[in-house]
Formats: structure tokens, sequence, C-alpha cells
């Protein structure tokens, strides 16, 4: 528990995509407001005790602990539990973020925590009903659902999350928005 009585945050930061559509550009460098989205993303889960950042190593303005996922570009779920094994420690509450979604804060974060209470976990949701990859989960019952290392490979995400009873947290304003291309980056 924080020191507020709530259970500690830990967080697991994904960006070790390929970034296909924008030609192969490490997303975390692309910068949105002048701040990399790396760095928005960070900001964002300031609230986190320890952030892993399943990405290549980059210099960041809080320590992190960076790791590549195994297999390597084996998608957001292999992604996501090779960032839950490089925790220093179990948490209780593990935070899980795209790196491409600049809109996402520190009060989205909040607000997932928030209602992710008494549920095994909240996700953000577009106003057209779509799950976003930035998520509070209970790290407890994640590892109850959790593939085999070779079931991780390719896995979708919804589908590792269908066995979990997660609230939906509506966005707000452009919180949902990520950037898959660069018509999204130019977009205001």
């Amino acid at each position: 528990m924080d020191p507020a009585g709530t259970p500690e945050l830990s967080a697991v930061l994904l960006a070790g995509g390929r970034g296909s559509r924008l030609g192969g550009v490490d997303k975390g460098g692309l910068e949105v407001e002048g701040r990399s989205l790396l760095e928005r993303s960070l900001a964002a889960l300031a609230d986190a005790a320890e952030v892993v950042v399943v990405g290549d190593p980059v210099p960041t303005g809080r320590p992190v602990t960076f790791c590549r996922e195994s297999p390597a570009y084996g998608g957001p779920v292999a992604a996501l539990l090779t960032g839950v094994d490089r925790l220093a420690r179990p948490p209780a509450l593990l935070a899980v973020l795209a790196v491409d979604m600049p809109y996402v804060s520190a009060a989205t974060v909040a607000r997932l925590r928030s209602t992710a209470a008494g549920r095994d976990g909240a996700r953000l949701v577009g106003p057209d009903g779509r799950a976003q990859l930035a998520l509070v989960l209970d790290a407890a019952r994640l590892a109850q659902v959790r593939p085999t290392r070779a079931a991780q490979d390719g896995m979708a995400m919804r589908r590792l999350l269908a066995p979990l009873d997660l609230a939906a947290v509506p966005a707000v304003g452009p919180e949902h928005r990520d950037v898959d291309t660069w018509a999204d980056l130019a977009e205001p």
C-alpha cells in the first residue's frame, strides 16, 4: 500500500513495436507538442513506483528499466508479460500503456486506477466503444490468466484480457487517440 492506503502501482510501457505504418520509425521518439511520446507516456505514469519500458533503451527523465519482449516483435501480450517479469517486485496494481497514446495523462491513469477498485481492472474506451491500450490491472488476476510463453507470441490482447472483469472508462477528449500513421501525428 502507498501512504494514501491505496495499492501500490507499477507500470509496463509498451514501446517496442515496429512502427511499420510510419516506415519503421521509433514511435517513442516522435514529438507531440514539443515532447516525445516516450516522455509524455512516462509523465502519465508519474504515480507508478516502478516503470518497465518494453523497447530499446534511450535516455529518459526518470529512472526506468528497459527490456525487449520475448520473442522480439511477439506483439503486445508478449511485451506486457515480458515487462511484468522485469519488475523488481510483484505489484498490487499494474498500469499498462502503449507509448503511442500522447493524450493519456496522469489524470487518465488516476481515473483508471480509481475505477479498477473492486474489479480485475479498468481500461480506457474510445467514443466508438473500442478498448485502448491504456489499462490498470489487478496484477494477481493477470497472473491467473497468463498463458504459456509459447502461447504469448502473436496473441491478441483482447484474448488475454477476455476472462477479466474490466470496467470501461470513457475517454475524455482525445485521450483515446493513438499515433499509428503520419496523419495521426499531424492531427491536432
